[in-house]
């Protein structure tokens, strides 16, 4: 039930974040915003947890959970709230600011209570497995909710229903019982974030998340681009990348029967070779039932990777120093999420979107490698970076 209130909390936060993402821009297009205005205004969502990541990390790990999400509750909520009381565009991209960095801010909490809550590795995996359901569910509530408000009573009270989302999470998770607070080593130094990057577990690991954290940017950004190529209509277009979505919640909702027989190396990087395949593949596809079968094959192997992820990344770090690791993940995720689709569509307009595909999947494939030595230490935080 602990676990249930977690993913409960995080859905409804979460879902915040998603509606104000569909409200947010249709507000500033009926406006008559430019497409570039737009654009950057979708970026802010990530671009807050870019910078506040490592700092609301180390906050946890000093803090515990209740304290940072209750500032996370806080922060969406008034966000949210902000574009109800004053709906115009400068105030749209605070609020994108603020309830983007909520999210970030409650997702280290979860995951780090919910990582040293664990108490065996299979369990870790399972758990995890139960978690990234969350922010699948939570990507499909909030859009719906807000689109439904917005043609039934305008933005205003689509945004006033999201500000109640938070409040909703802080219902879900006031009565988790924090963990014993970790014990730092006598004499031990306080160490740097780049710190972590010292050992090459960590450095493996990263490089191994950008490159599959790329490979959905890439999809959601290119699959559109190429559909239009092949004369795919735009209704077949959102079919297929539905699809993709559909197929990773429905991989993450098996996950957790299977984990006692998985090993998170083994999955990621057949995950990673699969993943190269599927984009070799992918631009030769010229049918938009072709090309929904990629997606869909696509969503079951980028689906299973994130709860492996994770379970890892606790494995080979202090618990001491879990949050500040989350941190260190999701801004890394979140810089990718912010540069890299300005960086695709530039090589996509000079070189094809096909040699876009294939680039990734090559990189994806050769990263492969380093996703085979991921193999935690026998204990868990026995790392010291």
């Amino acid at each position: 039930m602990g676990l249930a209130r977690l993913i409960g909390g995080h859905i409804c936060l979460h879902a915040c974040m998603a509606g104000m993402r569909l409200a947010s821009p249709l507000l500033a297009l009926r406006e008559g915003y430019s497409a570039l205005a737009v654009g950057t205004l979708l970026a802010l969502f990530a671009l807050t947890q870019v910078f506040l990541a490592m700092p609301a990390g180390r906050y946890t790990d000093r803090h515990g959970f209740k304290r940072p999400m209750r500032l996370a509750v806080g922060m969406a909520s008034a966000g949210a709230a902000l574009a109800f009381v004053f709906p115009v565009f400068p105030v749209l991209c605070l609020s994108a600011l603020m309830t983007g960095g909520a999210t970030g801010v409650a997702s280290i909490c979860v995951q780090r209570h919910v990582g040293r809550s664990a108490q065996d590795t299979t369990q870790l995996k399972s758990m995890f497995s139960w978690l990234s359901i969350g922010p699948a569910l939570a990507n499909f509530v909030g859009p719906l909710v807000a689109g439904i408000l917005i043609d039934q009573g305008g933005f205003r009270l689509s945004f006033a229903c999201l500000a109640c989302f938070p409040l909703m999470t802080w219902l879900w998770v006031r009565h988790t019982l924090e963990l014993p607070p970790v014990v730092a080593q006598p004499g031990g130094k306080k160490g740097r974030a780049w710190d972590l990057m010292r050992e090459p577990m960590m450095r493996r690991l990263m490089l191994v998340n950008w490159l599959l954290s790329s490979c959905w940017d890439v999809h959601t950004f290119v699959v559109p681009v190429l559909g239009h190529e092949r004369g795919v209509s735009a209704s077949a277009i959102g079919a297929i990348l539905g699809g993709f979505a559909l197929a990773a919640t429905a991989v993450r909702v098996v996950l957790p029967f299977l984990v006692a027989h998985l090993r998170e190396w083994v999955v990621v990087t057949g995950a990673m070779l699969s993943t190269a395949l599927l984009f070799a593949i992918y631009p030769l596809t010229h049918s938009a039932w072709a090309m929904a079968v990629c997606s869909a094959l696509l969503g079951l192997s980028l689906g299973s990777v994130q709860p492996m992820i994770m379970s890892t990344l606790h494995q080979i770090t202090p618990e001491a120093r879990h949050g500040e690791a989350l941190g260190f993940r999701l801004m890394a995720i979140n810089a990718s999420s912010v540069f890299m689709p300005m960086l695709f569509g530039t090589a996509g307009a000079a070189l094809g979107v096909s040699l876009v595909f294939w680039t990734v999947g090559t990189a994806v494939g050769l990263g492969a490698r380093s996703a085979w030595f991921l193999r935690p230490p026998p204990k868990a935080g026995a790392a010291q970076p």
